[in-house]
């Protein structure tokens, strides 16, 4: 009767010749086996520390957000009521979610049925999917917005652009901009993290008067109320925060929150 202890059949897989090729393939296999297992156990260790690291960084980049509107610390600093919240809302209605709070978020977002599927007339921006939660965050005073700022994402050059945009009281006029991810070309497109480029969007309309879209980073120098000063050489990376923020700041992105912070629904 064949011997099946597993340290037998070990030895005798271990005695077999380095070119045998049933060896060969098992070695393979295991090998295969053990790095898929490794990077799997790295991934599921380093996934919070990764999360939590992204976290600090986009807190940072709020926090430099803020700071660089213009009277915007001065006004969190003064004693008048003026208070900065934190918002997450729901993308279908345009209304603050009932059921999901900024604890709750990334719970939330975990279920696919949370996700609009997005078509190509829809899709300007190339993400494919959109969320139904985001959370937003709000500037008030005397229950007013006075400012409102809004995470978005969109497709560049060589990847995702991440990216948040404050809006004024008015909802049309851009207070300031910032990237909290990119992967362009260094010295190219991945200037749009330099704060000389970002502080071009303070000012920026983003609609005219009849409610058209018009924002746009242009090819070269910008010459309307709508536009900021294009990057020599990243036409493509342009292109890409343009069709970003115009449809984030559209119909099927936080269209529906804006309208409703007109109405002083917020």
């Amino acid at each position: 009767m064949a011997d099946l202890n597993p340290i037998s059949l070990w030895k005798r897989f271990l005695a077999l010749p380095n070119d045998n090729r049933g060896k060969t393939i098992a070695v393979a296999i295991l090998v295969a086996a053990l790095c898929s297992l490794f990077v799997t156990g790295a991934t599921v260790v380093l996934r919070p520390i990764q999360q939590a690291n992204r976290a600090a960084e986009t807190q940072l980049r709020l926090e430099a957000l803020i700071d660089a509107i213009p009277g915007m610390e001065a006004m969190l600093e003064a004693d008048d009521g003026a208070t900065l919240s934190t918002v997450v809302v729901d993308l279908e209605t345009g209304m603050a979610a009932r059921d999901v709070t900024p604890d709750t978020l990334d719970a939330a977002l975990q279920d696919p049925a949370n996700y609009a599927n997005l078509d190509d007339n829809q899709d300007i921006a190339g993400i494919d999917t959109r969320p139904r939660y985001v959370q937003i965050y709000i500037l008030r005073r005397d229950d007013r917005v006075e400012t409102a700022i809004f995470p978005m994402i969109g497709s560049g050059y060589n990847g995702p652009i991440e990216a948040m945009v404050a809006l004024t009281g008015d909802m049309n006029t851009i207070a300031g901009m910032t990237v909290t991810r990119q992967s362009e070309t260094p010295g190219l497109g991945a200037r749009i993290e330099e704060p000389g480029w970002q502080a071009g969007f303070q000012g920026t309309q983003v609609r005219d008067p009849a409610g058209t879209m018009k924002f746009a980073v242009a090819r070269g120098p910008a010459v309307s109320p709508y536009e900021v000063d294009g990057i020599t050489g990243a036409s493509r990376t342009g292109r890409g925060v343009t069709q970003m923020v115009r449809f984030w700041l559209g119909p099927d992105g936080y269209g529906p929150v804006i309208d409703a912070i007109r109405r002083r629904e917020f």
